[in-house]
């Protein structure tokens, strides 16, 4: 499971270096697709698989459920990492995210975050106001 984060510069053609302790993680490809809280996720292609399933058993007569398999599965794009450790992200998902100059690539149980740095910290300043409800870190730590 990856973790940990790394900010990086993205390049004028849209690419961004996967960091290192990432790359076993995604090395058989990899779907970069819209997240939560405006930022990209970025799954190995196995996990990737098991999603289209679910997505697949979502009903088609649930307005909320089709809403979410657009936002969630229309803009997924294949990647591969080239031989400098880069991803191409494609326009599209940039603009979504605002993946501009500096990002920064987090670690998350079953994927990877691609964030805009400044919504990151953000996120981050956010979160730190407002402590997790016990419950959850009950679970969490036992």
């Amino acid at each position: 499971m990856p973790f940990g984060e790394f900010q990086y510069s993205v390049d004028d053609k849209g690419r961004v270096i996967i960091p290192p302790p990432f790359r076993d993680f995604v090395d058989d490809g990899m779907v970069v697709t819209r997240g939560m809280e405006g930022c990209l996720y970025i799954f190995p292609l196995t996990s990737w698989r098991r999603i289209e399933e679910r997505l697949t058993d979502l009903p088609l007569t649930d307005y909320d459920a089709r809403n979410f398999v657009r936002f969630f599965y229309s803009g997924a794009a294949k990647a591969k990492i080239d031989a400098a450790g880069r991803i191409t992200i494609p326009a599209t998902l940039r603009m979504f995210a605002e993946v501009r100059e500096q990002v920064m690539i987090a670690g998350a149980p079953n994927r990877l975050e691609v964030w805009n740095e400044s919504r990151w910290l953000s996120n981050l300043a956010e979160v730190q106001s407002q402590p997790p409800a016990p419950e959850l870190l009950r679970e969490l730590v036992g």
